[in-house]
């Protein structure tokens, strides 16, 4: 079953100076329960579709259906609503919330969906334990390294339990051991609960657990292949 159906999107930024194609023609469909890996050089177009893919960002031209609904049609208050009930994001910037702690950060989607406090709180402390970070629950993002920051930041994607996780660079700053661990979690939760993983990468270790590798260049798509590395 189709998830995600994208037909001949394409994102066009225009300045004063130069147009810039950033995704061109793209076709594509995802099924529920996917681990797909975005793939391709730097300027490639792989963060620009998953905004597209998020509702983060809205299409130039072409169409994208997510979970049935049709994200060209929605108000900016339906797409936020949307954002909140059913995706979960990971920023190559983090996106924390400086005046909040860690424990805080990842405990406030789960609140805002109206979550009970001990609901919440347990949720929170096992993705944080799960990620490492159990003992730093209480430091703000300026206590944490980068690689502190991100874990947080994958914890709090994956706290409300949505159904897409849409990840831009997941393992960006982390050791080899915390990129085990970050991926273990999230194979488990892709396995466990069918939650669809999309995600940007340069990481071949992140590439090597995709099940489906899609390439991108200048836009378009180069490669859609099944991945049968173990």
């Amino acid at each position: 079953m189709n998830v995600i159906e994208i037909r001949n999107l394409s994102k066009i930024y225009n300045s004063s100076e130069v147009k810039v194609t950033a995704v061109n023609e793209v076709s594509l469909n995802f099924s529920e329960g996917e681990f797909t890996a975005i793939v391709g050089p730097s300027g490639s177009g792989k963060t620009t579709l998953l905004n597209l893919i998020g509702g983060l960002d809205t299409a130039s031209s072409g169409e994208i259906r997510v979970a049935g609904t049709n994200l060209n049609t929605l108000k900016a208050s339906e797409l936020i609503d949307f954002r909140l009930c059913q995706i979960g994001f990971v920023f190559q910037a983090y996106n924390l919330i400086p005046v909040l702690t860690a424990f805080e950060n990842v405990e406030l989607i789960m609140e805002m969906q109206g979550w009970i406090k001990k609901e919440r709180t347990e949720r929170a402390m096992d993705l944080l334990r799960r990620v490492g970070l159990e003992e730093r629950a209480g430091s703000r993002p300026s206590k944490l390294s980068g690689g502190q920051q991100q874990r947080v930041a994958v914890a709090r994607a994956l706290a409300s339990r949505p159904r897409f996780v849409i990840a831009d660079e997941p393992t960006a700053n982390l050791d080899s051991k915390a990129t085990e661990n970050l991926l273990e979690i999230m194979e488990e939760l892709n396995r466990e609960e069918n939650v669809t993983f999309i995600f940007s990468t340069h990481d071949q270790r992140v590439v090597n657990k995709a099940r489906r590798i899609i390439t991108l260049e200048d836009g378009r798509v180069m490669g859609d292949i099944k991945n049968t590395i173990t």
